[in-house]
């Protein structure tokens, strides 16, 4: 891999930080950030990593033995460095309160037929305790919202129970009515329609989804059923209900079989009796956050965070998910670019704003960790943080890339927020990492939905500019195969070097990022 800078150049040689750039300008000359960037080295990374993800950690399952030794890792290397932790009372642990998750149990009658769990009807979001009581089921055909079309016209559903399916609606010659054209939209991939019309319904304010999707039923009961592990932060009321259901449930909800009823374009009440009584069955838990922080010499209130997951799916029939570079990869990383700042600082060279260095726990899970710190407890206001850089695997190659530079790294959500972060993204690279910045997922309609997927998201949704650091997914994605041995050490230097060079740019600018592009 081609260099940053030769061994002569490593003197503190002084430079405006990004003085080609406008807005960059400083009050005062701070060191060229190489000098520090040299520090994150392959055998540093890998020295690490070899420990993380090792069986010792044995998979650092969200809540187990394994996860309680990675956060215990992370803090010591912190202490070592000379980070302090982020909260006030010198913690490094921000307390993830969570809630595992078992089968509910559930009695659900309509139209006076019996309905039974996991064979008619699946729970998918985790509810408390209580029971719902309805005379009406409005039928909402397709569940859409969309310019070109929509179920929601002229119908109020807060409070009230609603009933689509999937897929969505086609013209006479057989086009679809929101692309115009034969090929879908993506409202008939199940990835993002389960989440687009279920949000949508939430938004509106309905009390209950019935989603008829036969095709993935069993797949659904199979994973929501029983004792699988899932989780969901402790206290977390969703406030609606969300079934998954098959033809039993439309057989009840319409009286007749699901084949013959008509779903059409238009939405339609139906009266009808709807009783659920459920009964949450989860068991309470405890995970952690790792939080550490150098603190900003000029603009100390202001956050640039770096992110990562710290958790891995654990041990499953026996057999360790190491996890080397889901999130391996991203939690190495992370302490290496904290030990170049503290460098820096120690030199002299603090960053102007603060930079927070945050693990979180329960990715796997649903972004729990990095969702209880936006959303329940943030150890610093949401106001105040400029920037999240999220590191989510980057540390393997993507078999499935067919062209393009092998010192490459995916990009996602650089440019939804603010055109300044995309284009000082691009920028640093230029000057000093020349990675291939490659916009594949990038895309708002990328049906892997990846930009919904790791936890920048969380600070997406608040409107925090974020940048989403990504290899993309290989034969060892969530195997017990993803191991330290096969990582790329070359690649995962320079990607987090270039991760560092942005986290300096955006600390030691003049003025905070612009957010212009929010909703």
């Amino acid at each position: 891999m081609k260099s940053i800078l030769s061994i002569a150049s490593l003197s503190l040689l002084l430079v405006a930080c990004g003085g080609s750039q406008k807005g960059t300008s400083t009050s005062k000359k701070i060191a060229d950030p190489s000098v520090y960037a040299q520090t994150i080295t392959q055998e540093d990374l890998k020295t690490a990593l070899y420990q993380y993800a090792s069986d010792e950690f044995e998979g650092r399952e969200t809540g187990a033995e394994g996860q309680k030794k990675a956060v215990n890792f992370l803090k010591e290397h912190y202490i070592k460095y000379g980070v302090a932790a982020a909260k006030q009372d010198g913690n490094y642990f921000q307390e993830v309160p969570l809630s595992v998750m078992a089968k509910p149990s559930v009695d659900l009658s309509i139209n006076g037929k019996a309905l039974k769990n996991l064979e008619d009807f699946v729970s998918i979001n985790p509810m408390k305790t209580s029971t719902l009581k309805a005379d009406q089921i409005i039928n909402l055909g397709y569940g859409i919202e969309d310019d070109k079309f929509s179920s929601y016209d002229a119908i109020d559903v807060k409070g009230k129970v609603v009933f689509f399916m999937t897929g969505e609606p086609k013209n006479e010659d057989g086009t679809y009515v929101i692309s115009g054209t034969k090929e879908a939209s993506k409202w008939s991939n199940f990835r993002q329609e389960f989440a687009l019309k279920r949000d949508i319904a939430k938004d509106k304010g309905a009390k209950a989804v019935l989603f008829y999707h036969q095709d993935v039923f069993a797949m659904a009961a199979l994973r929501y059923g029983g004792s699988s592990g899932r989780m969901s932060l402790a206290g977390n009321d969703n406030n609606m209900f969300y079934f998954l259901v098959n033809t039993e449930t439309t057989k009840a909800i319409f009286n007749k079989d699901v084949t013959d009823f008509p779903v059409g374009f238009k939405n339609e009440v139906l009266k009808t009796s709807f009783n659920l009584d459920f009964t949450d069955n989860s068991e309470a838990i405890s995970s952690e956050n790792v939080a550490a922080i150098i603190k900003g010499s000029e603009k100390p209130n202001e956050y640039i965070i770096i992110s990562a997951h710290l958790d891995h799916e654990g041990i499953k029939n026996g057999e360790v998910y190491n996890g080397a570079d889901d999130d391996g990869s991203g939690t190495v990383a992370i302490l290496e670019i904290a030990e170049a700042f503290a460098k820096a600082r120690k030199d002299g060279h603090g960053p102007k704003r603060s930079v927070v260095f945050l693990n979180v726990t329960g990715e796997e899970k649903g972004l729990l960790g990095s969702r209880h710190y936006t959303d329940k407890d943030p150890i610093f206001p949401l106001a105040n943080t400029v920037a999240d850089l999220n590191i989510d695997m980057i540390g393997r190659t993507d078999p499935n890339r067919k062209t393009g530079d092998r010192n490459y790294i995916y990009l996602i959500g650089s440019d939804k927020l603010s055109t300044e972060l995309h284009d000082i993204s691009e920028m640093v690279n230029t000057k000093y990492t020349n990675v291939e910045l490659d916009y594949t997922y990038n895309d708002k309609d990328d049906p892997n939905r990846f930009y919904y997927r790791s936890d920048h998201y969380n600070f997406a949704k608040n409107n925090i500019p974020v940048i989403f650091y990504f290899n993309g997914t290989h034969d060892d994605y969530h195997q017990p195969s993803d191991t330290p041995d096969k990582i790329e050490y070359d690649l995962l230097e320079n990607r987090t070097r270039l991760v560092f060079h942005t986290a300096w740019e955006l600390a030691n600018r003049e003025t905070r990022i612009i957010v212009d592009k929010a909703e």
